[in-house]
């Protein structure tokens, strides 16, 4: 079974929703049958990449609310992120493009790192007191390091524009042809959509449900239905 994950590094419900899902997905009996492919959503994407403000500046003013409420908003992401023990600095981080990181984790899903990747920045733009939107490319490779990657070829993706941008182009135009239209967004075989940070429990559920309703493969019958084949026993003997 395949779950695809649409999520965005900017997004404090991605970081909360990932931690809630592979809760679920650790306790799941069939976790090893389970194939988890993160893809990308920008919240912000026509945000230049010099375009850096506080996170309590963004919201009051892409959300009309005041300070005191994005202050509180913070708070309770706080309160949040601890529960699924999750550090959250509620005070001090900033904003900015993700799309370079995007990029990366395109790069990371090559090598098989990209979940390594993902948390990597999850903690370096929630948790740790050092930006990742205002530091330059370096931090961005150092991250990559961490979770595995060269150290060259994250220099090389991040010094060509071009580099998985299509690939990051091609996630967000498919999150938006399901119907998308905020992450984090789980989606379990092409078949069930999940909306939003659910608890570990609706994932469970959603998990269960999906392997439960998997179509058994039907074979077509318009040739023979005992053609050659291998198998553990060996090759069936060509017939003359």
């Amino acid at each position: 079974m395949r779950v695809e994950i649409w999520s965005d590094i900017a997004c404090p419900w991605c970081y909360v929703g990932k931690a809630r899902f592979e809760k679920a997905l650790g306790a799941f009996p069939h976790r090893e049958q389970v194939e988890v492919v993160h893809r990308s959503f920008e919240l912000d994407p026509r945000r230049a990449r010099d375009d850096v403000q506080p996170v309590i500046t963004m919201l009051t003013k892409k959300y009309g609310m005041s300070e005191a409420q994005a202050h509180d908003g913070e708070e309770n992401l706080g309160r949040q992120a601890a529960a699924e023990g999750l550090a959250y600095r509620t005070r001090g981080r900033d904003h900015g493009s993700t799309f370079d990181m995007h990029r990366l984790l395109h790069l990371a899903k090559e090598h098989g790192r990209q979940s390594e990747l993902l948390d990597a920045l999850y903690r370096a733009n929630f948790a740790e007191e050092r930006s990742v939107f205002t530091e330059g490319d370096e931090r961005l490779v150092e991250l990559a390091i961490a979770a595995g990657l060269d150290a060259d070829a994250a220099r090389k993706v991040l010094a060509d524009p071009d580099a998985y941008a299509a690939e990051v182009r091609a996630d967000e135009q498919e999150a938006a042809q399901l119907g998308a239209s905020g992450v984090p967004f789980f989606v379990l075989d092409r078949k069930y959509g999940v909306s939003g940070a659910q608890p570990a429990d609706v994932f469970t559920q959603a998990l269960t449900q999906a392997w439960g309703e998997r179509s058994p493969l039907t074979l077509f019958q318009g040739g023979d239905a005992d053609g050659d084949a291998c198998g553990p026993d060996g090759c069936a003997v060509p017939r003359s």
